[in-house]
């Protein structure tokens, strides 16, 4: 979820990870369910990875800092939200 907070704060989106802990292994390993578990990775290491790799650089926007409606930041964030699965 994108806070209203933020985006006044930073005027854009420094990007937003998103993962499901395996229930049954944590189960197994430490004898409880986990619950409100969370991840979160330092917005300059995701940039400083992104910037590695040619094709992806050569598509990445400058940060948008003009003051913008919140209605206008989720639909960027929307339009530029991707899907990385990691085995």
């Amino acid at each position: 979820m994108i806070s209203r907070h933020m985006s006044r704060v930073t005027r854009h989106i420094p990007g937003i990870l998103s993962a499901k802990l395996d229930a049954s292994a944590a189960l197994a390993v430490s004898g409880a369910l986990p619950e409100n578990v969370n991840y979160a990775v330092k917005s300059s290491l995701l940039l400083s990875f992104l910037e590695s790799v040619p094709a992806v650089s050569a598509k990445l926007r400058a940060p948008v800092t003009a003051d913008r409606k919140f209605e206008d930041v989720v639909k960027s964030a929307q339009t530029a939200a991707v899907l990385v699965l990691v085995y």
